[in-house]
């Protein structure tokens, strides 16, 4: 499986305010752009937190640029959301409608929320253990056909996937702003590295709205 982590960020590296609230970091050129992302992989992945923060619906909104990249009758890219305890809420709007969504959780996870969330519509893929097994959960998305994955954040996530090697490129538009805070989410948050650091070949700089869209290749 190809998987390619994009997100917006501050100039100082910041994904949110303390108050982890949606903010607008870059602008409308930025947003046709990871639309046309989307178009052109399998699924979209965010974890919980990105979830219970914005609400979001993960769909492509970009219809003709998937049409032209995989056909006519081409189905939209699946929703996923890395969940170990199955806190999405049933009536969270990435369960709503179409396409297909998939929750990565853990066998820790309560059976009733598991039966919730089954009941909204949501396929679980379940891991042994506290907390989900991206690699495990990643075999079993590839043996559902999905073989292209872009991840949307958030940082806990992020670094979770670097963690285990699982990313294989990055993009990321730095946009025109200061966050600051010691608690704001960063790009790749979770315990850091302090060693053996991933190293990144940088691919591509372009200018968009007032920031820059950087995109690199993990070594």
């Amino acid at each position: 499986m190809d998987v390619t982590v994009n997100a917006a960020m501050s100039a100082d590296g910041k994904l949110s305010s303390r108050r982890r609230e949606q903010i607008a970091i870059s602008g409308d050129a930025d947003f046709e752009r990871m639309y046309r992302l989307r178009a052109a992989v399998d699924a979209v992945l965010v974890g919980v937190g990105t979830v219970l923060a914005d609400n979001p619906s993960l769909r492509s909104h970009d219809e003709a640029h998937r049409a032209e990249v995989y056909g006519p009758d081409a189905d939209p890219p699946a929703r996923v959301v890395a969940d170990s305890a199955c806190r999405t809420p049933p009536d969270a709007d990435i369960l709503a409608g179409e396409p297909d969504t998939y929750v990565l959780t853990s066998g820790a996870a309560p059976e009733d929320r598991r039966a919730a969330l089954r009941e909204a519509g949501a396929e679980l893929i379940v891991t042994d253990g506290d907390r989900v097994s991206l690699s495990t959960a990643f075999a079993e998305l590839a043996a559902r056909g999905i073989d292209r994955l872009m991840v949307e954040g958030g940082g806990e996530l992020i670094f979770s996937l670097f963690e285990a090697g699982l990313v294989d490129s990055l993009s990321v538009y730095i946009g025109d702003l200061v966050i600051g805070g010691r608690d704001a989410p960063t790009l790749a948050d979770g315990e850091g590295f302090v060693a053996d650091f991933p190293e990144l070949e940088l691919d591509e700089v372009e200018r968009l709205d007032e920031g820059v869209v950087l995109y690199w290749e993990v070594v």
